[in-house]
């Protein structure tokens, strides 16, 4: 009827409200506006126009548009409401604008999923929402409402670099590179497709460049190169929480112990999933003897992934939980857990005379009552380390109390002092008889007892 017609405004009216209907909205706009140029005084084209700019976004096109209805109708109500749509869209449009500039990504989603309601076909609101979903890590919905117009426009230059975006948020670089490039051939001038495949590019180079000093044992220079690749860009979590705990490994390395578990903890901020560094900042509990925290990560390893190795570093870690908190012999004796049958030896001897009661006869009760409880700590350690069979139980986390009725509230510390003391170096002993006159002068004792340590340790049994 066009062809029999072309000059007719109702038959290009007509197949706009018909393509309206099909949601084919930028046609029906081609048609309404052939209607109004055809016949200005044709209120129907101009109220299809407004309402093909209100589902297309443009609504203040729109509003142009209904408020020549009302200059035509002035009473029409169907142009007064869809005139406050218009007014509600820009109101819309302007508080996203304002909340992206805050990097409020949360308020931007709703202000779109509202505008959205009134301009369905508005693929320029529909990319926005899309952006602030992948800036919010919800790149499901993202890259649904990118691929949805990406299947009506394959050119469409904002929805390829959107689909690129989710993928450089996934750690996924190198499809992210080619949708970037891709939407940039469709706009050279794309400037937010050009700084993140340049960003893309950078944090991949500049990432394995850190992994490779890694491989090359070069921690030091690996750190720093990890710590330039976290300054890129803060805002991909993903590849940031990688870089954190691959620094971390670094830090470990390094000795720097501390460090390495506040990027793991920086890491797990990013990535509460991220199972490598619930392990790595495990470890380095561990190595600091942070045994409470290494259990609660490894407690969370095991729930998520119950291995056999994720088990074992479970129990491993509740053992030294268990043996931290009883007393360290080893600390009371000054020695490391590697220390020598010789070294314990030695260790003891220092030790027992440094705290003998008799040391401290002149000193106030306080300070008597302490040495004498450290005197006794000594001999209990020395009990334990010294017999082959207690020290492989207490290193294997076993309680002494049932090891061969061993019982510290009944130990005497004199009685082992006078076993290793006792019976050699000239019949010297701590017995208090009248009779040995250095009991009377206990400084004059230990004068003479080194002396002769330094000059005939074959007196002693090492």
């Amino acid at each position: 009827m066009l062809y029999a017609s072309p000059k007719n405004a109702s038959y290009y009216g007509n197949r706009a409200a018909t393509l309206m209907m099909l949601c084919r909205f930028r046609e029906a706009l081609e048609d309404s506006q052939q209607a109004v140029r055809l016949d200005d005084c044709f209120m129907k084209g101009h109220l299809r126009e407004g309402k093909c700019h209100l589902s297309l976004g443009n609504a203040m096109a729109a509003s142009r548009c209904f408020q020549k209805v009302l200059e035509l109708e002035p009473s029409n109500r169907e142009a007064q409401q869809e005139n406050k749509n218009a007014t509600t869209l820009l109101e819309f449009e302007r508080m996203a604008e304002f909340s992206f500039e805050k990097r409020d990504f949360r308020k931007v989603v709703y202000c779109m999923d509202r505008a959205l309601a009134l301009a369905s076909a508005c693929h320029r609101f529909k990319i926005l929402k899309a952006e602030c979903l992948a800036l919010l890590g919800r790149y499901p919905e993202a890259q649904s409402v990118a691929s949805d117009i990406l299947r009506m426009d394959s050119t469409n230059a904002d929805a390829l670099y959107v689909r690129g975006l989710c993928l450089y948020y996934e750690d996924c670089i190198d499809k992210a590179v080619q949708f970037f490039v891709q939407a940039l051939r469709m706009a050279p001038d794309h400037e937010k497709a050009r700084l993140a495949c340049r960003n893309a590019k950078a944090l991949k180079a500049k990432k394995e460049e850190g992994n490779q000093a890694f491989k090359n044992c070069n921690y030091e220079a690996a750190y720093q190169l990890y710590t330039e690749a976290l300054a890129i860009d803060p805002n991909n979590i993903k590849t940031n929480a990688k870089l954190y705990c691959n620094r971390a490994t670094a830090g470990a390395k390094l000795k720097k112990l501390n460090q390495a578990i506040e990027d793991c903890s920086s890491a797990i901020k990013l990535d509460d999933t991220y199972i490598k560094a619930y392990l790595r900042r495990a470890q380095c509990y561990m190595d600091t003897e942070q045994y409470e925290e290494a259990v609660r990560d490894y407690e969370k390893v095991y729930q998520t992934e119950k291995t056999s190795d994720h088990k074992h570093l479970l129990k491993t870690a509740q053992m030294e939980l268990k043996k931290s908190k009883r007393k360290d012999y080893y600390k009371v004796l000054g020695v490391g857990k590697n220390a020598t049958e010789d070294e314990i030896k030695k260790a003891y001897r220092k030790r027992a005379l440094m705290h003998h009661p008799d040391r401290h006869s002149a000193a106030t009760p306080e300070v008597q009552k302490e040495e004498e409880k450290k005197f006794k700590e000594v001999g209990e350690a020395f009990t334990v380390l010294s017999d082959p069979k207690k020290k492989m139980r207490y290193d294997n986390g076993h309680d002494l109390e049932d090891d061969c009725g061993f019982d510290g509230r009944d130990f005497d510390a004199n009685n082992i002092f006078r076993a290793f003391f006792g019976g050699h170096g000239g019949g010297f002993t701590f017995d208090s008889s009248p009779g040995i006159i250095f009991l009377f002068n206990v400084d004059l004792f230990f004068f003479f007892f080194n002396l002769i340590i330094k000059c005939s340790r074959s007196l002693f049994v090492d």
